[in-house]
C-alpha cells in the first residue's frame, strides 16, 4: 500500500480501565455514569451491551434492561491519566497521530512499508502488556477503511483492508456501517430496497446526491475506497458536538432534554481531555418536515463541564419554542481556547 493509515479505539475504554482497577468487576456489566434518577450512560462494557445499553442511554432504562449491572461514577482524571501514557506509547511509533478522542486515533505508518503488521500487533501487544487494556486496530490505505476494519471484529480486533480487497470485502456489508448513514436513513434505504453496500453501489452519482444531500458525493466515493483525507496531528478543534436521528419522531421537550443531558457529558469530557474551554453553545434540530434551526449562545466566561453545557443547552431549547416534531437533536461548542479566565466586575 502506497499510503498505510492505522485506526486504533480502545475497547471500551472508561469500562475497561474500572475492570483494570478492580479486577473482581471483570466479565461483569459495568456501566460508568447513569447514577441517579437522571443520570446518563458515558460509556459501558461489552457484557453490558449485551442487553443493548449504550452511550448517551438514561440510567432509568439501562437499570430496566440490567438490573444487575454495576454502576460506577466517572473517574476523568483516571482516564487522562491512562490516555496519556497510550498517546505516549503510539508516539515512539510515529508522530503523525492525529487524536479522535481521549481513546481513538488515526496513525500514518506509511514509513514502515513492509513492516507496518509488526508494528502495528507490537503497539496492540505493548497496550495490553503496559496498560493492561485491549485494542482494536484497523489499517488500510486511507482513514475510512482503517475506521472500517477497527471495527470489523470488536473487541480486541485486527483487520487488515487493501487496495486488491476492494470492493468486493465490503458489498456484503450492512449499509448502516457505512460513515455517515444513521438509522433512520438505513430504513429509508431499507424502504427502497437497499440492504447492503453492494445495493447502494448501484446508485449513479446524481441519485446519491438526490438523496444524501451534499453529504451524498462523499458517501459515492467512500463505498469506492476514495478518500483523500490526510492523517492531521494536532488538529485544530474548532467545535465538538454530538447528534442524533430519533427512531420516532417526538416534541417531548423532557425526552428531548435528556439527549441534550447526554451530549454535554460526552463534550465536556472532550472538552476536559484537552484542557480546552468553550464559550459559544449551540442547539441544533431539524423538523419532521426536514426543517432544520439552530440556536446559538456566547458566554462571558468560557466553560467545560458538563452541566454547564446542559444548562445553556436546555434554555436554548426552550427559547426554541417548538411547534413541530422533532427528528433530530444536536448540540456543540465552539468558540473553542486553551485560556479560561473569569469576566471582572469594574466595582
Amino acid at each position: 500500500m502506497e499510503k498505510i493509515i492505522l485506526h486504533l479505539d480502545v475497547d471500551a475504554f472508561f469500562a475497561s480501565v474500572e475492570q483494570l482497577d478492580n479486577p473482581e468487576l471483570r466479565g461483569k456489566p459495568v456501566i460508568v455514569g447513569g447514577i441517579g434518577e437522571r443520570g446518563v450512560v458515558a460509556t459501558c462494557s461489552y457484557e453490558a451491551r449485551k442487553y443493548g445499553i449504550h452511550s448517551a442511554m438514561p440510567g432509568f432504562l439501562a437499570r430496566q434492561k440490567c438490573s444487575q449491572a454495576v454502576f460506577l461514577p466517572v473517574r476523568m482524571k483516571r482516564y487522562k491519566d491512562v490516555s496519556n501514557d497510550i498517546f505516549r506509547l503510539l508516539n515512539r511509533y510515529t508522530d503523525k497521530i492525529e487524536a479522535l478522542s481521549i481513546d481513538e486515533a488515526f496513525l500514518d505508518i506509511s514509513g514502515y512499508e513492509d513492516k507496518y503488521l509488526s508494528v502495528a500487533r507490537t503497539i496492540k501487544e505493548n497496550i495490553k502488556k503496559q496498560m493492561g487494556l485491549t485494542v482494536s486496530i484497523g489499517i488500510s490505505y486511507n482513514k475510512f477503511l482503517a475506521k472500517m476494519a477497527s471495527d470489523w471484529e470488536k473487541p480486541d480486533g485486527f483487520k487488515v483492508i487493501t487496495e486488491d480487497m476492494m470492493p468486493d470485502i465490503i458489498l456484503p456489508l450492512p449499509v448502516g456501517q457505512v460513515y455517515g448513514i444513521g438509522s433512520k436513513t438505513v430504513s429509508k434505504l431499507n424502504e427502497l430496497g437497499v440492504y447492503r453496500v453492494e445495493d447502494l453501489m448501484r446508485w449513479p452519482l446524481e441519485y446519491m446526491v438526490n438523496f444524501f444531500g451534499k453529504q451524498g458525493e462523499d458517501i459515492y466515493h467512500l463505498i469506492r475506497g476514495i478518500d483523500a483525507r490526510e492523517v492531521e496531528p494536532e488538529k485544530e478543534m474548532k467545535s465538538i458536538g454530538r447528534e442524533i436521528t430519533l427512531d420516532k419522531d417526538t416534541d417531548d421537550i423532557q425526552e428531548l432534554t435528556e439527549y441534550l443531558k447526554g451530549f454535554s457529558y460526552h463534550i465536556s469530557y472532550a472538552l476536559r481531555v484537552k484542557d480546552l474551554y468553550a464559550k459559544t453553545v449551540t442547539v441544533k434540530i431539524k423538523t419532521d418536515r426536514f426543517a432544520q434551526h439552530t440556536k446559538s449562545r456566547t458566554l462571558s466566561r468560557p466553560i467545560d463541564k458538563s452541566k454547564d453545557i446542559y444548562k445553556e443547552g436546555a434554555l436554548l431549547l426552550k427559547e426554541m419554542q417548538l411547534k413541530e416534531k422533532i427528528r433530530l437533536i444536536g448540540l456543540s461548542v465552539s468558540n473553542i481556547s486553551e485560556d479560561y479566565y473569569e469576566q471582572m466586575s469594574l466595582f
